[in-house]
């Protein structure tokens, strides 16, 4: 199920997420300095999330990792819904957001897409904050900013790449959503992907033997690559989509290249 980020008090929120001036964690005047930070907090409640998923996040457990009461993260943190927007928001921090390569707006847009990719799979927990309601905070932001600054390499007009930009996020989160359940399925059940998809397709072959007559198209699409299925280091649907992510962007980006991509009327 997703969870909906900006669910907190945007007039708490924002601030922390900015790091402004009088936030939680940034106390001026008499009295003993706060022994945490914001961003101890954050780094502390990733690592929770990234062990526990966004289910097992709580500022009990963030609270426990830094040696401290959860009573005492109050005065950082208001609640839970304030940190999903500070840990999703922060995780995005590790992406570089520097000018593009010398080697073109194509291999930009390419290494911006893998490296989104790769984040989502470390952390897997960030596909289940909602895409529908944007953090706003500024690291999601700087992100945004070195795509759209690559994009506007390709002198397209601002109704196009606006919905291009849309397409790649779509692109790149379900490319990592399929890796990251891809890695974690083998760990749910006791067969190995191979097994669990041998043993479906024997079933499938005894209850439906008259399949290929009856999806033609579904049984060519699926063995015209079935001999290809990688080195065997990785996963079969993680090859696949990673396979699929190269191929999406090559379309859209030729597209974009040939001027023909357009706001339909």
């Amino acid at each position: 199920m997703a969870v909906f980020a900006g669910q907190g008090d945007a007039a708490r929120s924002m601030p922390l997420l900015w790091r402004e001036k009088g936030a939680a964690g940034h106390r001026h005047g008499p009295g003993p300095k706060p022994g945490l930070t914001v961003d101890a907090v954050v780094s502390a409640a990733i690592g929770v999330a990234d062990d526990a998923n966004v289910a097992g996040l709580s500022m009990r457990a963030v609270a426990e990792r830094l040696g401290v009461t959860a009573m005492a993260l109050y005065t950082y943190v208001p609640g839970k819904n304030e940190l999903i927007d500070l840990i999703y928001d922060g995780v995005h921090a590790e992406l570089p957001t520097d000018d593009p390569p010398a080697s073109g707006w194509r291999a930009g847009v390419t290494a911006w897409a893998e490296d989104l990719v790769a984040l989502y799979v470390r952390h897997p927990w960030a596909l289940q904050v909602s895409f529908a309601r944007p953090v706003l905070g500024p690291h999601e932001q700087a992100v945004l900013e070195a795509l759209v600054r690559i994009l506007r390499e390709t002198g397209a007009g601002a109704e196009v790449l606006r919905r291009v930009v849309s397409v790649l996020f779509h692109l790149v989160r379900g490319t990592a959503r399929t890796i990251a359940e891809a890695r974690i399925a083998p760990t749910a059940g006791s067969t190995s992907e191979q097994e669990w998809w041998a043993g479906r397709a024997a079933q499938l072959a005894e209850v439906v033997p008259d399949f290929a007559e009856r999806f033609p198209q579904t049984t060519w699409l699926a063995g015209a690559g079935a001999a290809h299925t990688g080195d065997g280091s990785t996963p079969y649907l993680e090859h696949e989509a990673r396979e699929a992510l190269a191929i999406g962007l090559a379309v859209l980006l030729d597209g974009l290249e040939a001027g023909t991509v357009a706001v339909p009327s």
